[in-house]
């Protein structure tokens, strides 16, 4: 009990710190999670064309940003960018490393979804004179997004833990500010406590993510 005892003596203390640092990760979140949506689509038509010059460029960014760790990306974006005389601050590098990470990720769902469009409707629009570029954009794109929404909530969920990362490059979110509070308090004999609260943090933000999510899935199935 006496943890608990703890978690509750500390608790109006530190909550209001993860708090703000929550709306950092809430920042990165959305803005990693924008530029991984844009980028995504590129990387998916490219992957699905039948020009090589596009395709193999495509499949080899997926494939080396899904087999190398998101926290060395990140690394070489914060660290080993500024030796080219690129720097950025620390919010902006997750940012564009959590986004160009992502966006190999993204792209492989737009995939997963444009495919999964029968193809027929590809050729049926085709024959009607509609441009390749046309006809994903008024036929396949938009029955593709109600496949893919479920499985980008679902990648959105696990970009807020995700961005626990970036706290390594000392952007001040969630568990930077609950190491921050430790070390500089001197509240080691709580730090299990102070991590419990952050960790709460997280699943009031990934909750209701989860609980989308979830309805997202009973939509899908219900189109079908």
């Amino acid at each position: 009990m006496e943890f608990f005892d703890k978690l509750w003596e500390w608790a109006p203390e530190v909550f209001p710190f993860l708090i703000k640092a929550s709306v950092v990760t809430l920042q990165v979140t959305a803005g990693s999670l924008a530029l991984a949506l844009v980028l995504g689509i590129f990387v998916a038509v490219a992957r699905i064309s039948s020009f090589k010059l596009l395709s193999y460029p495509a499949l080899i960014y997926t494939d080396v940003m899904r087999g190398t760790p998101a926290l060395v990306q990140l690394f070489i974006i914060y660290f080993g960018l500024s030796d080219l005389g690129l720097e950025f601050d620390p919010i902006s590098a997750a940012i564009i490393g959590l986004g160009l990470n992502g966006a190999a990720y993204v792209g492989e769902i737009y995939r997963a979804g444009i495919v999964a469009i029968h193809r027929g409707q590809i050729e049926a629009a085709l024959s009607l004179g509609m441009t390749p570029v046309r006809a994903m954009r008024y036929i396949i794109l938009p029955q593709a997004v109600r496949i893919v929404l479920p499985p980008l909530t679902n990648y959105a969920i696990l970009l807020v833990k995700d961005t626990a990362i970036i706290s390594t490059i000392a952007a001040p979110e969630i568990m930077f500010e609950a190491r921050r509070i430790v070390q500089a308090t001197f509240m080691h004999s709580v730090s299990g406590q102070i991590y419990l609260m952050a960790a709460l943090i997280y699943l009031a933000i990934t909750l209701p993510m989860s609980y989308v999510a979830k309805r997202l899935e009973m939509a899908k199935a219900a189109w079908h």
